[in-house]
């Protein structure tokens, strides 16, 4: 606290563990709130966080999306980097004004529809802001997300994988890949986003979409950006109208065409197997206990309707025929 302009007496409280350690910073005297972020160690560069922070900041000065605002320490940078006896490494630390709102409902078709419509905003402002040369975030393709190369481990070791499971993963996994190199990634396809547009990152404060914690920002196909928003929840069987309903919004904006509306399906998977990693590779936090073994089984239902939606010999001409999310997934 030392490191900013905050008065003294304030109450901190740890809200949230996932990639990083997130305190809610208050004055007890005149109810002032921050959010201070401490990063998790190895997880993005300093020169990945201030990417970050340049993004997060020219979408709120170009009216594209309202975002949180950093705040400079006393040396004038927005990273402070600090050092605890406790930690064998440096944090890099970023404390943000708090921003008022609540998490929107899953159930709420017309906030989806103005997700949409936010999403839509600021995939058109990456397509026309020139970024900083040092520019740095992480890539969430096929490789570094099922493939290869995954930033959240693997999907294999997620928790509670039997070999049948484990069999059909991997077939799903494989028609993933079939389907996302069919796809390409075009610069009208394939961009910045923001990564992890799931319920809890978002902020509904009357008809103001407010989009915080871009700490998964990054380079992926815009579409990634829909499958997000229904984490944790993919199974559920309202999906299908809040999917339809955030393409209304998006397409109030953007433009979507009926090929890529037939593809969101394919990132939703993506993003359900990711986060089976994320689970197995995370288990520390509260999220991923109270998720567990049952996200896992859940998948598998999904998995097998994917299969046989757009299975073998399906990849070419389910992808020409697909109309609305309500055919494919309903």
């Amino acid at each position: 606290m030392k490191r900013y302009a905050l008065p003294d007496g304030v109450d901190i409280r740890l809200i949230n563990l996932s990639e990083n350690a997130t305190f809610k910073i208050e004055d007890p005297r005149d109810g002032r709130r921050w959010a201070l972020r401490v990063h998790r160690d190895g997880y993005h560069s300093r020169t990945g966080i201030a990417s970050e922070l340049a993004w997060q900041q020219a979408l709120r000065l170009d009216g594209a999306a309202i975002t949180p605002t950093p705040i400079k320490g006393h040396d004038g940078e927005l990273i402070q980097t600090v050092a605890h006896t406790g930690l064998p490494q440096p944090r890099n630390v970023v404390l943000f004004e708090w921003e008022t709102g609540g998490e929107p409902a899953a159930t709420d078709i017309a906030g989806f529809e103005m997700l949409g419509e936010t999403a839509a905003r600021m995939h058109a402002h990456v397509r026309a802001w020139p970024r900083p040369a040092w520019f740095e975030r992480h890539t969430w393709d096929f490789d570094t997300s099922l493939g290869h190369r995954p930033h959240w481990g693997r999907w294999r070791d997620g928790m509670g994988l039997t070999p049948d499971i484990e069999a059909v993963f991997a077939r799903a996994v494989a028609l993933i890949e079939a389907r996302l190199e069919k796809f390409g990634k075009g610069g009208d396809r394939f961009g910045l986003v923001h990564g992890d547009m799931r319920l809890a990152n978002l902020l509904l404060d009357g008809r103001t979409v407010k989009v915080i914690d871009f700490d998964d920002c990054g380079f992926s196909w815009f579409l990634y950006d829909c499958a997000t928003t229904v984490s944790f929840f993919e199974h559920t069987p309202e999906v299908p109208e809040l999917i339809a309903a955030w393409v209304r919004g998006y397409r109030r904006v953007g433009t979507l065409s009926p090929e890529d509306e037939a593809e969101i399906e394919t990132f939703v998977m993506l993003r359900r197997l990711l986060l089976v990693a994320w689970i197995g590779s995370h288990s520390e936090t509260e999220l991923a206990q109270s998720m567990g073994v049952a996200y896992t089984q859940g998948t598998v239902p999904l998995c097998e309707r994917y299969l046989t939606r757009f299975g073998d010999g399906t990849v070419g001409t389910l992808h020409a025929k697909a109309g609305l999310w309500k055919r494919l997934f309903g």
